[in-house]
């Protein structure tokens, strides 16, 4: 195994196999202390887009979410799954069979197009035009002010979708899909996170559908793997340990290097991460 990979595969945590429901019980049973060790909260926040990651991640928030309730008897405990398009999504009716399996207590629908083209108007009005690459970290960013909005109206920790195989390459947005309170499925790669979804009976199309970040205006279905310059299956060999192909393992390793920075705490000057 490279050297690098074994760093990278001891930072996220990556196991060479799982057993699908043991994992199932760690991210609903690590959602439950959360809430027990801040008894302040009592909701759980999630932006579903229709796609395997945030599917599982709501599955299995509204299975925690249950488990309090039934040990506790506190009704106030509540899942709100939150819709958050840019006008019309193409795929809504996924995001709606996502929400329909996880069975959510609670959906709110925030429509972002309003507040991300108010956002890029207030700065081209005084300032630089604003890419249609940038506009797309502008939409992520303004679901997540979505989201903490909510969560700070209903008591609520905001979930994120983070995974081992979005972690290796940074993709996702700074301060945007990667904020968060906690991510439950931060662990496992992309072929582990769909185990769990067969192992919960989710709707195939959920899972099978091509990742896309649907963020950019003039390339909204540019699938994940054309962004990044290589297919999952190769990121999940690589993290499990297994061999990939110099070419797959250097981009995986670039990836990782060029976007350290998202893993990493804002910086000060005590700070060595920058030198």
């Amino acid at each position: 195994m490279r050297k690098m990979q074994e760093k990278i595969i001891d930072d996220l945590k990556v196991k060479p196999s799982i057993d699908p429901k043991e994992e199932i019980r760690k991210s609903i049973d690590f959602m439950k202390e959360y809430l027990k060790k801040n008894s302040f909260l009592k909701t759980l926040v999630l932006g579903i887009s229709g796609g395997q990651d945030s599917t599982l991640t709501g599955k299995l928030a509204q299975m925690a979410i249950q488990e309090m309730r039934d040990e506790t008897g506190d009704n106030d405990y509540q899942f709100i799954a939150v819709r958050l398009p840019y006008g019309k999504q193409a795929d809504e009716a996924d995001a709606m069979d996502s929400i329909a399996f996880m069975n959510a207590d609670k959906t709110v629908r925030v429509d972002i197009k309003p507040m991300a083209d108010a956002a890029v108007a207030a700065v081209e009005e005084d300032g630089p035009e604003i890419s249609d690459f940038n506009k797309g970290n502008i939409k992520a960013r303004e679901r997540m002010i979505a989201q903490y909005a909510i969560a700070g109206q209903t008591k609520g920790a905001v979930l994120g979708t983070d995974h081992a195989a979005e972690a290796v390459t940074g993709f996702y947005t700074k301060f945007g899909d990667g904020a968060a309170d906690i991510t439950p499925i931060w662990r496992l790669d992309k072929r582990q996170g769909k185990a769990l979804l067969e192992e919960l009976h989710a709707p195939k199309h959920l899972y099978e559908k091509v990742p896309t970040a649907d963020l950019e205006d003039n390339r909204p279905a540019l699938p994940d793997e054309a962004a990044l310059g290589v297919r999952y299956e190769d990121i999940d060999n690589y993290l499990e340990g297994k061999e990939v192909s110099e070419k797959a393992a250097e981009t995986i390793e670039n990836w990782y290097i060029k976007t350290e920075h998202k893993r990493h705490l804002p910086i000060n000057i005590y700070d060595d991460f920058w030198k």
